[in-house]
Order: structure tokens, then sequence, then C-alpha cells
């Protein structure tokens, strides 16, 4: 059963740990999984992603920024997704297309239609299923600073950037419901998790 399952949310909101307890239960039942993240997932894309979220906040332009995070997920593309879905797996990836339209396209500037033509141009598909885990600005860059570590460049651009970001993943689900699930993220992981689950399952 090929499906692609993406998770999408601000920064600390707990969607890494909710794409890996999905990963889990999808697992437990018998089907074959491929967990992967963006930026990232390949090699490729990978090394990439070390360049993007790592370094002081102004180390690129939004352009820029756009133009390497579109590399890295051609590259995720091509070397992980595609082949996983071919084989009949359900891909869950951390982060995909969506977080582009927010990132780059809305928080710092109004780059959305370049977001949206260089992804026609070089994506060219959507996640069957996003998930995105909702939680307020504030405790989520909180979790965010807490667990500290070197890939702490987006962090660094402060409160008013998740804010902004917040409220761009909630208007980009309200305009596309049948893919969107938005999910309240401020709970322990297992409630999170169990309406992460049931929303996957009625999918699937």
């Amino acid at each position: 059963m090929s499906v692609f399952l993406s998770f999408e949310g601000i920064d600390g909101s707990g969607k890494s740990t909710q794409a890996r307890l999905l990963a889990e239960a999808l697992r437990a039942r018998g089907l074959v999984v491929c967990l992967t993240r963006e930026p990232g997932g390949s090699a490729g894309a990978e090394e990439i992603r070390r360049l993007v979220l790592e370094g002081a906040a102004d180390r690129w332009s939004t352009e820029t920024e756009l133009l390497l995070f579109t590399a890295a997920r051609r590259d995720h593309l091509e070397k992980t997704i595609r082949p996983a879905l071919a084989r009949g797996e359900v891909v869950i990836s951390d982060r995909f297309a969506d977080s582009s339209r927010i990132y780059q396209g809305l928080t710092r500037g109004d780059l959305r239609d370049t977001v949206d033509r260089l992804h026609a141009l070089m994506i060219g598909m959507e996640p069957d299923l996003t998930v995105l885990i909702d939680i307020d600005p504030a405790e989520g860059l909180a979790r965010a600073v807490a667990r500290a570590g070197r890939e702490m460049r987006f962090e660094g651009m402060g409160l008013g950037v998740q804010e902004k970001a917040r409220d761009g993943f909630l208007a980009l689900a309200a305009t596309q419901p049948s893919r969107f699930r938005v999910i309240a993220g401020a709970r322990p992981a297992e409630a999170v998790a169990a309406d992460v689950l049931a929303a996957v399952l009625a999918r699937l």
C-alpha cells in the first residue's frame, strides 16, 4: 500500500516525535514504512540540510534559501520518496513542500507565487495526507530553544516568525481540507499520537 504522508507545524510543535510514533504504530500493524525528513532524507539533501539549518539567521537571503530547499527536496524525491512509493511503502516525511510555502513564501516576504511555480516545475507532487500539529508559537519556541543544538537557525529568527508561520499553516490547511488534518499539539504525546493514528487509519 503506497501512500505519502507528511507532518507540518512550527518549530517545537512535536511533529518529529509524532512522525516517529506514527511510523512505529503502522509498522506494528504490518505495514512497511519509510520514515524520512526535510530538509534531508537522502545523502545529498542531508548535506544541504547543514547549509540551511546551521549558522546565523541572516546567512542566506530568502530567495537563495528557497533554491537550496528545493534542491534538497528534488534529491529527496528522486532518491528516497519515489523509490519507496514504487515499492509499495508508506512514506512519512517530517516536513515537505508546505514548509517552503510558509517559511520562504510567507513569513519573511511575499514569495508564495515563486514557491508554487518552483514546486510545480521541480517537484510536482503533494502528500496524500498532511498532518498539521498545531501549537501556540510561544510554547513551540520555548520547546525548540530548550532542546537546543546546532540546527537553530530558524528558531533564532524569533517569535514573530513563528507566529506568522502558525497563522500561515492554519490558513493553508483551511484552503485544502481534504488533504490536511489539524491536530492540537499542546497535550501529552500519547494523546496527540492517538488522534494522529486515527486520522491516518481513516485515510488508509
